[in-house]
């Protein structure tokens, strides 16, 4: 073999070694994609859809994920479950003739709730990166709840805004205060039917007051 044929071999596996190493790298980008997508849902699309550039993007969501991971997330005994449900109750109680102030409650609720789950509480923001992680279906009305409570404590909610943003908070609420409860009965459909028959009561005060 002479010394052009050598060099053309070099160039050649160099190459071809530049192509794998491409395509390897663009199957490894659409895995990660893939697995970012299915964990965050719909909030995968609309991190990316905000930012500049998707990788940014998908950046900022790697780090939610590394930054959940290092959280001590726990799920409620069930002394402290059955005291949010009954807590949850009494604030729905109150709607009826306080939405203003139920709402509030309800939303000082939900930060209590988080915090003995083990999420941080220092701003919602914040709050909001971490229930991405693995609650992503609730997020907006997380988010959703919060715009209105933003609006209800400075005098800016209509009655139909509060008892919105009730249902939104109602939500959030269900799904943390629910998960990794013993046998993974969802509430309300655990608790006695009487109280059950409350919740419906209840529920309907609050949608159509």
């Amino acid at each position: 073999m002479t010394a052009s044929q050598i060099v053309l071999l070099i160039v050649v596996l160099v190459v071809v070694a530049v192509i794998i190493g491409a395509v390897l790298a663009a199957v490894r980008k659409r895995k990660r994609s893939e697995q970012l997508r299915g964990t965050f849902g719909s909030e995968y699309d609309r991190t990316v859809e905000s930012s500049d550039k998707k990788r940014d993007a998908e950046r900022e969501l790697a780090e939610r994920q590394e930054r959940h991971a290092q959280l001590d997330v726990r799920p409620l005994p069930e002394a402290s479950r059955q005291r949010y449900l009954t807590a949850w109750d009494g604030v729905q109680n109150r709607f009826v003739d306080s939405p203003v102030l139920a709402l509030s409650e309800a939303d000082a609720l939900l930060t209590r709730l988080l915090d003995e789950r083990g999420f941080p509480t220092d701003d919602v923001r914040t709050q909001a990166d971490m229930l991405s992680v693995e609650h992503a279906h609730v997020l907006e009305q997380f988010r959703a709840g919060h715009r209105i409570e933003q609006q209800n404590s400075t005098g800016h909610a209509d009655t139909e805004q509060v008892r919105q943003g009730m249902l939104h908070f109602r939500s959030v609420f269900e799904e943390l205060v629910s998960e990794g409860a013993r046998e993974a009965t969802p509430y309300p459909q655990d608790r006695p039917q009487q109280v059950r028959d409350q919740d419906v009561r209840r529920e309907r005060d609050v949608r159509t007051d």
